[in-house]
């Protein structure tokens, strides 16, 4: 299924090559030796995770309901307006973000202030519905990110285990 997630988010306009760059330069100035192909690894491993894919379909269907006017009111105008207040986006892409523990979190409130790249671009396209999606790339980007910090090996153990990361 992650062949299928990648052509959405394709479709959607959204390279995964654009995730990682982010997720770049989230990480650059604690890891010197990161390089974008780590970055790229490491979005694709966080796209392998099946309830990932679940919030990334749920939020992009639902942007695209709304651009073809399908969904019942009030809803539709909320998401045709991205109303401020309706912060279901950012709750649903809390789904992405909690997947490699709270430093996501921190990382999301982050990207969802600053906005950058791809996420920036999402938000201020108006031919296009992006309500979900600005937020689930920026939940992407910051579970990546975290995935990144807790397999650092140069972070300090403190005696604890490490992060298993099955993937």
């Amino acid at each position: 299924m992650t062949g299928a997630i990648e052509e959405w988010l394709e479709r959607r306009g959204v390279r995964i090559e654009e995730v990682a760059e982010i997720v770049h330069s989230l990480q650059r100035p604690y890891n010197d030796k990161l390089t974008l192909e780590d970055c790229l690894e490491s979005v694709r491993a966080v796209l392998g995770k099946r309830e990932v894919q679940y919030v990334l379909f749920t939020g992009m269907a639902l942007d695209e309901l709304a651009e073809r006017k399908l969904l019942p009111e009030p809803l539709q105008a909320i998401m045709e307006s991205d109303e401020s207040l309706y912060g279901v986006d950012e709750t649903v892409a809390l789904g992405i973000v909690h997947v490699y523990g709270m430093i996501g979190l921190t990382s999301f409130g982050y990207l969802d202030k600053v906005k950058p790249g791809i996420i920036d671009r999402l938000n201020r396209d108006t031919e296009h519905i992006h309500v979900f999606l600005d937020d689930l790339v920026a939940g992407l980007a910051a579970a990546a990110s975290a995935r990144i910090a807790h397999q650092d090996p140069a972070a300090k153990d403190y005696g604890l285990p490490r992060w298993a990361d099955p993937e």
